[in-house]
Order: structure tokens, then sequence, then C-alpha cells
């Protein structure tokens, strides 16, 4: 799999400034990193999902299940030519009423996206939620990874000149963001990946999901 980072971006940088400091050492910038790995995220609408019995009501009294993905935690590698990013995630569910011990599998997606509207890859997955006997509160745990091109989430090297270059007062571009330039603003779009994690939905959870 391949992914995408979120929009920081390099600027001015000297020893002694930490991250989104001014930085007037040698002119004038702020100080921040870009971080190479892909951003980690659940999409909208598609971090929770809900079952019913039976499947074709939608009455609240016949809801089974009810699951929600949470702490979804990025651990990313980018030390070589691949970046690796793993995601991972719980998932917390309550059903109806307590009973026997019971599992429910529930189908998931980790989707990679280059320049937030690129589908890179896609893979499916299963999560499987356990109720102990006599609970109502389940819990499962799932991971999902990728990976990305270093070379495609680096900025090129024209650009990066651009963004990091010291503007000193009573420079003609003294007052321009370099990040607002058109050519800026598209090269950090296609160097930035993400990996979105969610319920597989069908069409129908997904519109109960909006709907709600």
């Amino acid at each position: 799999m391949t992914l995408l980072c979120g929009a920081a971006v390099l600027a001015t940088a000297s020893a002694c400034s930490r991250d989104n400091e001014l930085d007037i050492s040698a002119g004038v910038g702020v100080t921040q990193t870009r971080n190479k790995c892909p951003a980690v995220a659940v999409p909208l609408h598609t971090g929770d999902i809900t079952l019913f019995d039976p499947a074709t009501s939608r009455d609240a009294s016949a809801i089974d299940v009810v699951a929600t993905i949470t702490n979804l935690t990025p651990q990313c590698n980018d030390t070589g030519e691949k970046i690796y990013q793993l995601a991972s995630f719980d998932v917390v569910a309550m059903r109806r009423e307590a009973g026997p011990a019971r599992t429910v599998t529930l189908p998931y997606f980790a989707t990679v996206v280059q320049g937030g509207t690129a589908v890179v890859a896609k893979r499916l997955g299963q999560v499987s939620v356990t109720f102990p006997e006599g609970q109502i509160r389940g819990t499962g745990h799932g991971e999902a990874s990728a990976y990305v091109d270093a070379a495609a989430a680096t900025l090129p090297a024209d650009i990066q000149e651009q963004i990091m270059r010291k503007r000193k007062p009573g420079d003609a571009d003294a007052a321009v963001d370099p990040l607002s330039l058109p050519e800026v603003k598209a090269a950090v779009q296609r160097a930035s990946f993400e990996l979105l994690v969610g319920f597989q939905l069908t069409q129908d959870q997904l519109e109960y999901n909006v709907r709600r």
C-alpha cells in the first residue's frame, strides 16, 4: 500500500529555532518541519457501524450491535526508500442485550490517498469483536498498513528552495507566503499521502450513518 501525509511544510530552519517560531537569524521566516509519513484518519461517516436484527428493519428496537472505531494510532518508519505506515485501532461495541458469549466479525477498509483525491490502493480486512458472557460491551483490535515511495512524498528541490529561502525585509517577495504560490501548493499536495481507515459499509449502512 501507499499513503498520504498531512500538509505540514518545510519553511526556514535555524539551529536555535523550534517549529512554528519566527526565525530572524538571517532573514524572515517561520520554522516548520514537514512530516513525510502519511496522515492517518477515519473518513466521515465510516467510523461507526450499526447491525440490525432483522437486517431489513431500521427501527431503534431492532438495533442488534453498534460498533465504533477508536484509538487510531499511527507508527511510521520513514528511514528507507519505502515509507511504512502502520495504524492500529480498537473497536468498541454495544449489543442490545446481555447473553451468551458472542463474537461479531466486522469488515473494514484501509485506503491510501494521494493529494487528497487520488486513491492509490485499497485493502479490505476484518476485525472480530468479542462480547463476554453476560456483558453488553465488546471490544476488538485491528491493524492497517501501507507503503509509499519516499521519493513521491518528498518535495522537489526547487520547491523546497522556494519555501526555505530566507527573505529579508525589503525584498520584493518578503511579504509573500511561499505556500500561497500555485506551483508550491500543487507540489505539496502531490507529495501528501493519507492512510484512511473505516468500516466497509453497505450503501444502506452509509446512508443510515449520514441521516442519524
